[in-house]
């Protein structure tokens, strides 16, 4: 009889998973010894900085009393105090100040636009484009309404009391709301076969994006007033709306320009086909997919220009970093200039990645690529 004789195997380790946390962070921090050595640098770096400034923002803070005197006896953290006693400056500039009883009205424009925002978010909301459309186009006529007060029989709120929070999203929300159709009509005008419109659109296109906006708003603060009559007055607000909105309309067309032209040569071919006018081409098939594709590039210029809503600062106007600057460097609160900035900075980040989480889902929403 023949004897079956076992042959041993070799000792195998498991499987190495390829899903789950753990496949995660080594596929991402711990794939090569390059970046093995990079993840301990970064590890190291954050040891040496997140800690220090826990204890300076959180840990070691002063948040209590109402004057300056608790950030004196503890020096060691930052004075959240100066923000909990200027809060209101900050938010709404020197409108407080010159029309106390009048609060109410930059409050209501917050809120109605705080819901527009909710109702566009909500996915169950109907009606969405017209929501859109109403925010866009008609809720700043609402706010300026509010806020002035002239047409609505209130007492006049000048705009040189606006100021903080309030006139940058007046500043950069109107600028978008004013660029956003300008751009659409130079872009699509730069895309045209007419020679003229094509030249008149490529040359404001590129001179406004030839000049920097800190320039376009000193022209536009010193030059407007030039134009028209002494008795029309154009006050600085209105100066540094117009300014910025012809800055931003010459950046949105660009992006739009770039969805325009990625579109499939077949979609205008069909809609030949189909004996479409060109308006009914454009509105119904060509400018919703240029839209949707434009979306990133869109959204970030929206973004740039909330930021650089601080540069009208230098025609005299009290945005939020300058109404924090004017409150640090009052007597009282001499000093406390790093916490103000750190807060505005917070301000900047909470609006700016809001928008762009807001345009990342309405592109994953408006996706139809079919990608598994």
């Amino acid at each position: 009889m023949t004897s079956v004789q076992h042959i041993s195997k070799p000792d195998r380790l498991p499987p190495i998973s390829q899903s789950g946390p753990i496949a995660w962070v080594r596929e991402r921090f711990f794939s090569s010894i390059g970046n093995t050595i990079l993840t301990f640098i970064g590890l190291y770096l954050l040891y040496l900085i997140v800690p220090p400034m826990l204890n300076w923002a959180i840990l070691d803070a002063n948040i209590s009393g109402t004057d300056r005197s608790v950030c004196d006896a503890n020096r060691d953290g930052a004075c959240w105090t100066f923000i909990k006693v200027r809060i209101v400056q900050i938010m709404f500039g020197l409108f407080y100040s010159a029309n106390p009883d009048q609060i109410w009205r930059p409050i209501m424009a917050f809120a109605i636009l705080g819901g527009l925002i909710t109702a566009l978010l909500l996915p169950w909301i109907p009606k969405k484009p017209y929501i859109g459309a109403f925010t866009i186009f008609v809720f700043p006529f609402i706010a300026y309404a509010l806020i002035h007060g002239e047409w609505l029989g209130l007492k006049v709120a000048e705009s040189d009391t606006w100021g903080g929070l309030m006139l940058t999203l007046i500043l950069a929300f109107i600028g978008i709301a004013a660029a956003f159709p300008i751009g659409i009509m130079m872009a699509l005008g730069r895309q045209s076969d007419l020679p003229i419109i094509r030249y008149l659109c490529v040359l404001y296109i590129e001179l406004w994006r030839a000049a920097p906006l800190i320039t376009i708003l000193f022209m536009a603060s010193v030059m407007i007033p030039l134009f028209f009559p002494a008795e029309l007055d154009f006050d600085k607000v209105l100066r540094a709306l117009i300014g910025i909105s012809l800055f931003q309309s010459a950046y949105t067309a660009e992006a739009i320009r770039g969805g325009l032209q990625a579109i499939p040569k077949g979609q205008y071919e069909a809609a030949d086909a189909l004996g479409l006018s060109y308006w009914k081409k454009t509105i119904l098939i060509i400018l919703p997919q240029a839209l949707k594709i434009s979306i990133p590039g869109i959204v970030n210029t929206f973004i740039t220009l909330f930021k650089d809503t601080s540069l009208v600062s230098i025609i005299a106007l009290t945005e939020l970093t300058g109404i924090t600057r004017f409150a640090a460097g009052s007597l009282e609160w001499k000093g406390k200039l790093i916490e103000g900035y750190v807060f505005a900075a917070f301000i900047y980040w909470c609006f700016c990645f809001s928008m762009s989480r807001y345009a990342s889902s309405l592109e994953r929403k408006l996706d139809t690529s079919h990608r598994n």
